[in-house]
């Protein structure tokens, strides 16, 4: 099955409870698996490479800019490139699928998505609205990338694109103390995004492959919608249209405390943030950028 030319990136630190169990997911279908790893200080690379993976480190500033530094590493006789976190694995309905499509797939082709479905401590959460969800984790070399943002990230590609059948699943195994670690960082990063809307300091210019219409349309809505509602008051109208509108209450009690942790808690947190540099600005007289350094230990300004 390896003759599908197909490449798989895998981002990690400090992943050693799940790089083997991804690395064994992809390996009847993948040619070569990239490990791409920033400052692992468990057994994350040994594990990868007894696994059979490359190895390549880089330091982090954000998962657009590792995953596109990644690209750049690849051999220029790359053909396909697949992107898979290090805590998901693939459904054999995807292996199969993958198995089946690559081979016939014509240039015009340059992308697929895939439906990516998240558990929680252990259970899959099934309502809500958002699970499964189409992601685009495929992409034919040199004709895609992920979009240069701190948050909500995308791949996009320069072609079309097809949906490919069966599912990845996010299974982290690590604690609830470590989802809430992680959460507090992502805040941080879609704060950045939000606070770019309004004062427009990260001048990214224009994009070479643009989103799909799906995702522009949820990106519009995202933010000329949900952006336009009240700080805090947005975050619990969009828990109550997850868990009772969406039927996300169908997904008992772990699936309780995740559409509450990740559906008001996150978005409730990401306005908090938002509101803290505000005041920082206006207390200090800074600008955004530099306010978002000083509140967020996060460095936005272009590297010279």
């Amino acid at each position: 099955m390896k003759d599908l030319k197909l490449t798989v990136v895998i981002l990690t630190y400090n992943e050693e409870l799940h790089i083997e169990r991804a690395i064994r997911s992809i390996s009847s279908i993948s040619e070569t698996c990239y490990v791409v790893d920033s400052g692992s200080s468990d057994k994350t690379i040994f594990l990868a490479k007894k696994a059979g993976a490359k190895i390549l480190t880089h330091a982090f500033v954000n998962q657009a800019e590792q995953f596109n530094w990644a690209l750049e590493q690849l051999p220029s006789d790359t053909v396909w490139v697949f992107r898979l976190d290090a805590d998901e694995v693939l459904s054999p309905e995807l292996e199969q699928s993958l198995c089946e499509r690559l081979p016939t797939l014509g240039t015009e082709v340059a992308g697929g998505t895939v439906l990516r479905r998240i558990a929680f401590l252990g259970e899959p959460i099934r309502w809500g609205g958002l699970f499964p969800f189409p992601v685009l984790r495929l992409l034919r070399f040199r004709h895609g990338r992920s979009e240069n943002r701190w948050m909500d990230e995308h791949i996009v590609v320069d072609g079309e694109t097809i949906q490919l059948d069966g599912e990845i699943l996010d299974n982290n195994l690590k604690s609830l103390s470590w989802w809430i670690d992680k959460h507090n960082n992502y805040a941080s990063r879609e704060a950045v995004e939000l606070l770019n809307v309004e004062f427009d300091f990260l001048k990214r210019g224009h994009a070479a492959f643009e989103l799909s219409s799906k995702s522009n349309f949820r990106r519009w809505l995202k933010t000329n919608i949900y952006g336009a509602l009240p700080t805090g008051f947005r975050a619990f109208a969009y828990f109550l249209y997850r868990y009772f509108f969406r039927f996300g209450f169908l997904d008992g009690k772990k699936g309780r405390a995740f559409h509450f942790l990740q559906g008001f808690w996150y978005r409730y947190l990401v306005d908090l943030k938002v509101e803290e540099v505000k005041h920082y600005m206006n207390a200090n007289g800074t600008d955004a950028a530099a306010a978002i350094r000083d509140v967020l230990k996060i460095d936005v300004q272009p590297k010279l």
